[in-house]
């Protein structure tokens, strides 16, 4: 049976919590060396090409996978703030691919966009990329090229920059949470770049994942403090995720440290290509399982994973001392009073304010989305102008307007920007992200410095938007 968009392939509450009691245990937390493949000098190779991937003991093996090295999500890549990133990428696949380094302030060469900063991995081809990671952080690593069946299919992988001085936690976790249209046998559906996906709010899945797996429950111990990290590589999905009564603090967004402080409304939101990372304070006793839940969507709630507070306890502290802050990146810090300044209006989509006569146009070439007007199909193989060109060094303030119906995560590469203002009022905490959920209507004022030389892309991260139409350049000059 095909998937129906009312009839998602669902597990039954038995085999659910036949498997949940399985999974006891079992660590949320990729091992670090699981699927990497190293050169006898050291050099990690990431092949492209099909994958094995099973979702039991709660669920079917999965058909039509891609994966790095043969694994889904690819291997979790683990290294510490100055070290260098040295990566041989084996294309495998029958289709062009490359590699970005989401949310890496790196050299443009290196930034994985095809026919912009590097021509495209044919098929049977290597791409060397090396260069040094300057920030700590939680990042990842995805295909930038045809990205609504690439990443659908699963072209995804961690990317964790250690700091320096070991952050006070007992344990480090990883969550690349991600979501997946299977049909009731466990077949990836093919219908990427549909016209409806395009034009309303993406590819949304029917079956979450956290590393792969299908959610279950997790062992945490009575008093343990833990690093949790979040990363959204789902093409269109939004998760906004509640911790029950799990003391949580966030101390970074987007790899970039913050003032520690509880989620803005009891809720964490990350759009595609968004990262969070948490302190969780686990209580000494708890008499039932605490719940992470997803209520983005609404009428669309469901349990994400459940703690099991259980053994001997790690301290016996009822009130833990709040949580550390980060140390601080070395990110440039923008200047906004003496910024050039540049407004990026997003337009289009379905009950939009487009003309009927334009949107139906558009859709029969594919396209559903603007910038300042006009759809961008494929920057650097058309011709197309940068949305604006600054000079190295110099502070750029942008004022982005969400002229539609429709939540957008809109991600600068290389880059990272100070959110200033949303629709007036002083941003919380005013972060510095590579990433921003615009909600539809938003007016958000971001500031950043231009640093390294060439085109840098600036697009919508939901996969299906990009391709529609939602995505541009800009240019730094030495």
């Amino acid at each position: 049976m095909m998937y129906q968009q009312d009839r998602p392939w669902r597990l039954s509450r038995r085999a659910f919590l036949a498997g949940s009691a399985s999974a006891l245990g079992l660590a949320a937390l990729p091992a670090w060396g699981r699927g990497l493949v190293t050169t006898d000098d050291g050099v990690v190779r990431l092949r492209t090409g099909p994958a094995a991937w099973s979702l039991k003991p709660l669920g079917p093996d999965v058909s039509g996978a891609w994966g790095y090295n043969g694994i889904v999500p690819g291997p979790t890549l683990r290294y510490r703030q100055g070290e260098q990133l040295h990566i041989l990428l084996d294309n495998g696949l029958a289709q062009s691919t490359s590699v970005h380094w989401h949310g890496i302030r790196l050299p443009n060469a290196m930034d994985g966009v095809p026919h912009v900063t590097q021509p495209p991995v044919e098929p049977g081809e290597t791409f060397e990329y090396a260069f040094e990671l300057p920030d700590a952080g939680t990042y990842w690593y995805h295909s930038h090229l045809n990205g609504p069946e690439q990443l659908a299919r699963g072209l995804v992988g961690a990317l964790i920059v250690a700091e320096p001085d070991a952050y006070p936690v007992d344990r480090d976790i990883a969550w690349l949470l991600d979501d997946w249209r299977l049909n009731q046998e466990g077949v990836i559906v093919e219908n990427f770049n549909d016209l409806h996906d395009v034009s309303h709010a993406g590819r949304i899945g029917n079956t979450v994942t956290i590393n792969g797996r299908l959610p279950h429950i997790m062992d945490v111990r009575p008093g343990e403090r833990i690093r949790l990290r979040l990363m959204n590589g789902a093409n269109g999905r939004i998760f906004g995720l509640t911790f029950d009564d799990l003391p949580a603090h966030v101390i970074a967004l987007d790899g970039q440290p913050v003032p520690p402080h509880e989620p803005d409304g009891g809720r964490v939101v990350i759009g595609p290509g968004m990262r969070a990372d948490l302190v969780i304070d686990c209580p000494v006793d708890a008499d039932r399982p605490l719940v992470v839940r997803d209520d983005f969507y609404q009428r669309m709630e469901y349990q994400l994973m459940a703690f099991s507070v259980t053994g001997e306890p790690v301290r016996n502290a009822s009130s833990p001392t709040p949580p550390a802050a980060l140390p601080a990146n070395p990110v440039p810090e923008p200047d906004p009073d003496g910024a050039e300044t540049h407004e990026v209006v997003f337009g289009g989509g379905m009950m939009g304010g487009m003309g009927r006569e334009k949107m139906m146009r558009m859709m029969r070439e594919g396209m559903a989305w603007t910038v300042n007007g006009e759809p961008v199909e494929s920057p650097g193989r058309h011709d197309h102008d940068p949305l604006f060109t600054l000079t190295r060094g110099q502070t750029c303030r942008i004022i982005f307007r969400n002229d539609t119906r429709w939540h957008h995560p809109i991600h600068l590469h290389g880059h990272h920007f100070r959110v200033l203002t949303r629709n007036g009022e002083n941003e919380p905490h005013q972060p510095l992200r590579d990433t921003m959920l615009m909600d539809p209507q938003d007016t958000v004022e971001v500031a950043f410095v231009a640093e390294e030389p060439g085109d840098w892309m600036l697009h919508c991260h939901v996969a299906e938007h990009q391709a529609g139409g939602m995505m541009g350049m800009f240019r730094v000059g030495d």
